[in-house]
């Protein structure tokens, strides 16, 4: 049976670009494009993710257009073409600060370096929702929501999910994703939190990083093939770590040999899901996430009492339970 936490359209394994049904909102390949046209009689609201290539955030984007066209919002989708572009963000941030947009829904690239222009939306009186992943402040009181993923508990469940598939002996690898990313970090140290009280588990590595792209995650993992060849479980945290491991292990050989947990789902996940060489993906609901932001962002406008914090929903799937 597939697992209901991701039927319909408004949840997603893939990038579900069918439901993308507003024309008020553009994604960016480039850090100065912007919306074309907008309704003067609706709020504007600003949707800045951390990168616009990979499937997650257009499945982001897709929960984002769905929420301005039913609930009456102009939808501007911005945001920097590679996760690791902390300059672009930071830039589309101020822009939208200084043209004075409705309100801003952001996933800040570092949880540091986005605290400036967020304290600056603050004092021009412009709504700020954090989602996917968390900002330095006091949610409340340096920014209006936070909107996300239980990061920690997602790492939990993949550390549990490895230790029932190594059934409680093994060495394991942890290829991590890049320093700065909140919501990664997270997911590392739940995992770790699980994975150091097996007594039977030995953790052989947990300090390398994959970088912001599939591509320089394949090549930090080639980089450290003895210690893939010497693992019995590997660890990736999102969804760009988790492609560059698959792609590095059918590489070296080594792709359905190793008990693979991966965190996030796109199509070429999900194929490496079905053809065994990933064991487990602890797979997010960005399209919920994306929607529930605007949403969020949107009452904010409004004057409205607004939920500070949500958690958006975490699931670990595999071969047997998404087809």
């Amino acid at each position: 049976m597939k697992n209901s936490f991701f039927l319909a359209c408004g949840l997603s394994l893939v990038a579900l670009a069918g439901c993308n049904n507003t024309t008020t909102s553009t994604a960016s390949n480039s850090p100065d494009s912007s919306a074309s046209t907008t309704d003067s009689s609706k709020p504007t609201i600003a949707v800045i993710p951390k990168g616009t290539t990979h499937a997650y955030w257009k499945s982001v984007q897709a929960g984002a257009n769905k929420a301005g066209a039913e609930l009456g919002a102009n939808i501007v989708f911005k945001g920097p073409v590679q996760e690791s572009d902390r300059a672009a963000q930071i830039k589309i941030m101020e822009q939208f600060v200084t043209e004075g947009t409705g309100a801003i829904v952001l996933a800040p690239l570092d949880d540091a370096a986005l605290v400036k222009p967020v304290r600056e939306a603050k004092a021009k009186k412009i709504p700020v929702v954090i989602f996917d992943s968390a900002l330095k402040g006091k949610v409340g009181t340096d920014f209006t929501a936070f909107v996300a993923t239980n990061n920690f508990e997602g790492g939990v469940l993949a550390g549990k999910k490895m230790v029932e598939l190594l059934k409680g002996k093994g060495k394991v690898v942890m290829l991590r994703y890049q320093e700065g990313s909140a919501s990664t970090n997270e997911r590392e140290e739940g995992f770790l939190s699980v994975i150091k009280k097996a007594s039977g588990i030995n953790v052989i590595s947990d300090n390398r990083y994959s970088g912001a792209t599939a591509g320089e995650g394949k090549d930090a993992a080639l980089n450290m093939v003895d210690k893939l060849k010497e693992a019995d479980g590997i660890y990736t945290p999102n969804e760009s770590s988790s492609l560059g491991m698959l792609l590095a292990l059918r590489q070296a050989g080594l792709a359905g040999k190793k008990i693979f947990v991966g965190f996030d789902s796109s199509t070429p996940l999900l194929e490496g899901l079905n053809k065994g060489e990933i064991n487990a993906l602890v797979a997010q609901n960005p399209t919920k996430m994306g929607y529930e932001s605007v949403k969020t962002a949107l009452a904010a406008i409004k004057g409205e009492k607004v939920e500070e914090t949500q958690d958006t929903g975490v699931a670990v799937i595999t071969k047997e339970n998404v087809n």
